[in-house]
Formats: C-alpha cells, structure tokens, sequence
C-alpha cells in the first residue's frame, strides 16, 4: 500500500527507502531521522521487500560492509524503490581502533549487544581517565533506482565511562560520553542523540545530497509500486 498524504490520498512524491538492517533499533532510528528532516522518504524494513538476505560482513571495513549488504537487499528490492545500508561502530583509541569494524560481534559470532559491552567494559577496567577516548563511525550506501551508488561518513567522538550509565539507547550507548556532554548516550536521549550520533551525522549529509541533486528523483524515474 503506497504511503497516505494528509489528506488521505496516495502521494506519489514520497519515496520508498528499504533499511538493509535487521536491528529494530536502528531501523527506529533513521525512520525517526527522516522524520526530522523532512524529506519526502519513507523508511522501511527489509520484510518488505522480500526479507534481508544473508551477508557475511567479512571486508574488513565500514564502507565495504555497508556497499555488500546495500547491494544485496537492491537485487530483490521493488523496482524503484530505494536501499540504504549502514556498517557503524565503536573505535577506541586505547585499544587500537578495536572492536571497530567488528563492533557488533565483539564477543563472539551471536552478536550479543550485552555481551559486547560487558567485554568492553572488562578491557578497558584499568585504562585511567585521559586515556579513555573513542569515537562512534557510521558509513552509510545508498543505492537509488538506477543502481547508482552514493556513500556518506559520520563520526561522534567522546570518552569511555567505567560503568555503563542509561537505560535508553542499544549497543555500547550506555558507556559511550560524547564530547561536550556528560552524560552517556544512554542518558541523554533519542532526540539529543539524533543531533549528536555519528549515524545523524552520516544522515544529515545523505540530507544534503538529496536536497541538493537527489531531488530530481521526484520527478524522474519509476514511480513507487508498494505491496
């Protein structure tokens, strides 16, 4: 069923985006992302466009993490329909740049969010303040209806608690102090959280591409065909 306007009616401006994740968290975030920024984009999961196929995230980076699973999930998407993927994680300066790449798998192939974080807490137990220093990354591809590419970065850096601190938030949010602030991600919130985070800030750049040249797809190219 195509997206209702206000009024109700069907409106053919708004474009379909299927999120290559299966992470309900992060499938929240960018929708509350797109929200924020007005753009005629639609954010949905990858069961509607036929389910997320399996991909080893084996590349050893962000970019090519996120370009393998983007164009995974493209080649069974609807026609026009747009796919945008994410590979994101925590460097940590002392630990040398680890989990990185391997964030979501840090303490074993279950990618278990607790476990990862109760790892990192242990290994980071006798790094004194000063030393604490990491940053969150997010590489995003997106791949519009003619298969073209288009690849955004975003960082957020701050410093490592001892102890995680919130209840809001995934990952390693509840550790994580972004500069200038001093409460954890955990703590501050959804909606500081969509200003600050390294996937805001990937965000806010695909935002200015697509006001920029991305527009033209509004009037261009095959409408969206909804199931």
């Amino acid at each position: 069923m195509k997206p209702p306007s206000a009024s109700g009616k069907v409106d053919p401006a708004i474009r379909t985006v299927v999120l290559a994740t299966g992470n309900r968290h992060k499938l929240g975030e960018f929708a509350g992302l797109a929200r924020a920024s007005a753009l005629p984009l639609r954010i949905i999961g990858p069961t509607e466009a036929g389910g997320m196929p399996a991909v080893a995230e084996d590349t050893g980076t962000f970019l090519g993490n996120a370009t393998k699973k983007a164009r995974a999930l493209w080649r069974r998407a609807h026609v026009g329909w747009w796919v945008l993927a994410d590979d994101s994680g925590l460097c940590v300066e002392a630990l040398g740049g680890q989990p990185g790449v391997e964030s979501a798998y840090y303490a074993g192939p279950q990618g278990d969010a607790a476990a990862n974080l109760l790892k990192l807490v242990a290994a980071m137990q006798a790094v004194p303040e000063g030393r604490r220093g990491a940053y969150f990354t997010c590489v995003l591809c997106l791949i519009d209806p003619t298969g073209a590419e288009h690849v955004f970065e975003g960082r957020c850096g701050g410093d490592l608690l001892f102890t995680p601190r919130g209840v809001e938030g995934f990952g390693y949010d509840p550790l994580f102090v972004p500069r200038g602030y001093d409460q954890s991600f955990a703590e501050l919130g959804e909606a500081v959280k969509n200003d600050l985070s390294h996937r805001a800030r990937a965000w806010q750049k695909l935002a200015e591409w697509f006001r920029a040249a991305g527009h033209r797809y509004l009037r261009e190219g095959p409408a969206i065909q909804d199931s």
